[in-house]
C-alpha cells in the first residue's frame, strides 16, 4: 500500500458570491431561527463593511450587539471581553467580520461562551473546549488566513506570546466569501494575506501529515494564488481575482485543518512574538528561507507544488523540479510586491538567538515535528539569519 492512513474533517458550509452580504438574513434565520441575538465580533477598522452586514440582516428580526475590541494579533483578554460580551447580550450566534484575527477572536468567543474559563485555559489544546459552543458564521474580508474553513484560533496571552486554541468548537457553521468585502484591503495587506494563504497550501500538502486527498485542495490554491494574486495588488477592484484569492484562502484553510502547518510558521509565530510582524508576511518570509531546504528533503512532494506554480517539469527529473521551487518562490513573492526586509520592523542579526529560542519555544512544537524535514538547532539558526539578512 503506497498511500499511508488518513482523514479528511469535513469543511464548513460555504457560501461564495458578490454581494451576497446585502441579502444574508435568511442564512442567519436557517441557522440561528428567528429573532435571533447575534453579536457581531467586527474589525474596528471596517466600519462601512460592518453596517453592510447590519443592514443585510434587515428583515430577520435578530438583536444584534456589537464587539469591535480587536487588534492584530487579538490579546486573550480580547477574546474573553467578546465572550462576555454574548454573554451578557444572551447570544445564540456569533458572526465574525474582518481578517483572521477578527474570525479567530469570534470562533474562539463563541466556543467559549458556555463556560466560564478564560481564553488562556484553553491555550495549546491543553483543556477540552465546553460542549455546545454558539453557532458561528466567518465573513472575511481578507483573503489569506482561512480561518473561516479551520478549527484553529490564534490569539497572544498578556505577555505577547503567540499561542493557539484548537478543537472542533472552532469550526464554523457558515462561511460566507463575499469578494466585494475585499477590494478595499491595501495592496500591501493583499500580498501579505495572500502569500498567507500560498504558505499554508504549500505546507499542507508536503509536511508529514500531507494525504492525496486533501493535496488536490492544495494544488488549487496554489494555482489560484500565482494566477490571481498580482492582479488582486494592482488591480484591487478586480472581482475576478479577488473572488480567487477568497476561494484559494478557504481551500488552503482547509488544507492546514486536515494536515497542519509546518516550519514557516513555526518561525513565522516566533516572529510575530518577537517583532509582531503580521503573520502572512512572517510565514511568507520564514518559508522563503526553509523552502529549498525543505525541498531536499521530499523533492517528489515539492516537485509537484513546483507544477502547481507553473514551473515546467518537462520530463525532467524530480529533484531538478524540485530545486527550482526556492527560487521561484522568491521570486513570486517579491513580484506581488512583499517587503522581504525585516529593517523596518526593527530587526536585525543581533535578533537571531532570540528568534530562535522563540521558534524553539513548546507552543512552535507541533508545526517544528510536522514539518517535513526535522529541524535540528543548527538548520533553524541557518534559517533564521537568512530571514533576518534578507534585502
Amino acid at each position: 500500500m503506497d498511500t499511508p492512513p488518513f482523514s479528511i474533517s469535513p469543511a464548513p458550509r460555504i457560501v461564495f458570491g458578490e454581494n451576497k452580504v446585502d441579502d444574508f438574513g435568511g442564512l442567519v434565520t436557517e441557522l440561528a431561527g428567528p429573532d435571533a441575538a447575534l453579536l457581531i465580533v467586527a474589525d474596528p477598522g471596517i466600519p462601512d463593511i460592518t453596517q453592510r452586514i447590519v443592514k443585510g440582516l434587515k428583515g430577520s428580526g435578530a438583536k444584534i450587539a456589537l464587539y469591535d475590541d480587536i487588534r492584530s494579533d487579538p490579546m486573550s483578554r480580547q477574546v474573553d471581553g467578546a465572550a462576555e460580551a454574548a454573554r451578557r447580550h444572551g447570544a445564540t450566534c456569533v458572526i465574525g467580520v474582518g481578517g483572521g484575527s477578527a474570525l479567530d477572536t469570534a470562533k474562539f468567543a463563541a466556543a467559549i461562551a458556555p463556560g466560564r474559563n478564560p481564553a488562556e485555559h484553553y491555550a495549546l489544546a491543553a483543556n477540552p473546549l465546553p460542549k455546545q459552543p454558539l453557532i458561528k458564521i466567518c465573513i472575511p474580508t481578507t483573503a489569506g488566513t482561512g480561518s473561516e474553513t479551520t478549527r484553529v484560533s490564534v490569539f497572544s496571552t498578556r505577555e505577547g506570546i503567540k499561542l493557539w486554541a484548537w478543537g472542533d468548537a472552532l469550526r464554523a457553521d457558515l462561511a460566507l466569501l463575499d469578494p466585494t468585502l475585499t477590494v478595499g484591503l491595501p495592496p500591501g495587506l493583499t500580498a501579505a494575506t495572500g502569500i498567507d494563504a500560498l504558505v499554508h497550501a504549500i505546507e499542507a500538502c508536503t509536511i508529514k501529515r500531507a494525504n492525496p486527498l486533501n493535496d488536490a485542495v492544495c494544488y488549487h490554491a496554489i494555482r489560484l494564488v500565482v494566477r490571481h494574486l498580482k492582479q488582486a495588488v494592482e488591480q484591487p477592484g478586480d472581482l475576478k481575482a479577488r473572488g480567487a484569492m477568497q476561494i484559494a484562502a478557504a481551500a488552503a484553510g482547509i488544507g492546514i485543518d486536515n494536515a497542519g502547518t509546518g516550519i514557516g510558521h513555526a518561525i513565522g509565530h516566533a516572529l510575530g512574538t518577537v517583532a509582531r510582524v503580521h503573520h502572512g508576511r512572517a510565514v511568507g518570509l520564514a518559508l522563503r528561507a526553509a523552502l529549498a531546504w525543505n525541498a531536499e528533503e521530499t523533492p517528489a512532494r515539492h516537485a509537484a507544488v513546483s507544477a502547481a506554480m507553473g514551473i515546467s517539469t518537462g520530463g525532467r527529473r524530480t529533484s531538478a523540479v524540485a530545486a527550482e521551487l526556492g527560487e521561484a518562490y522568491d521570486r513570486f513573492v517579491r513580484d506581488v510586491g512583499l517587503e522581504v526586509s525585516l529593517k523596518q520592523d526593527g530587526l536585525a542579526v543581533q535578533d537571531l538567538d532570540r528568534l530562535v529560542e522563540t521558534t524553539l519555544a513548546p507552543e512552535n512544537k507541533p508545526m517544528r515535528d510536522a514539518n517535513c524535514r526535522e529541524p535540528t538547532p543548527a538548520d533553524l539558526r541557518r534559517i533564521c539569519h537568512d530571514i533576518l539578512t534578507a534585502a
